[in-house]
């Protein structure tokens, strides 16, 4: 399983901001602006919680394990593996919503004397802030499920619990 790599997620975040941006433009000429939802932030946040929850359980049980203490459960490769998908998944999509609502809220700045678009202006930052908050929580949750290196087999570096 390969690591995530933070420029990926910076390209799909720039990219999607981008094309956001442009789109917010183009559909403010025809002046049918879509609204930036609520949930969007929460929703983000939610995520961000259950990766960093995940990480800090299974944190917590390879330490018990790995200093052997009485009753310490272990953790099964499966669900670490899994974990990591999943991580990694919720990084690359936080990535792109991130730059979708990062680019409308740059568009957004431009008009904000109008009450209700400063406050689709707020989601849309709360938003950025939620998904970069999940791309941390899965990155903490890939450092977490890391093996150390194995110098006897190819030394491209260490890989996920699997």
């Amino acid at each position: 399983m390969r690591e995530l790599r933070i420029r990926v997620l910076a390209g799909v975040f720039v990219a999607a901001g981008v094309l956001s941006w442009a789109g917010a433009r183009l559909w403010n000429s025809v002046g049918t602006l879509p609204s930036v939802p609520l949930a969007a932030p929460i929703v983000l946040a939610l995520i961000a919680a259950v990766l960093l929850s995940t990480a800090l359980s299974l944190r917590a049980r390879l330490k018990a394990q790995r200093e052997r203490r009485p009753g310490a459960k272990g953790v099964d490769p499966l669900m670490a593996a899994r974990a990591v998908v999943f991580g990694q998944a919720s990084a690359l999509v936080a990535a792109l919503v991130a730059g979708m609502y990062g680019g409308t809220g740059v568009f957004l700045l431009e008009i904000l004397d109008i009450p209700a678009r400063r406050d689709q202006a707020f989601y849309a930052g709360f938003s950025v802030l939620a998904g970069i908050a999940v791309i941390v929580a899965a990155l903490f949750l890939e450092r977490v499920c890391k093996l150390p290196e194995d110098d006897d087999h190819n030394n491209t570096g260490a890989e996920p619990v699997a």
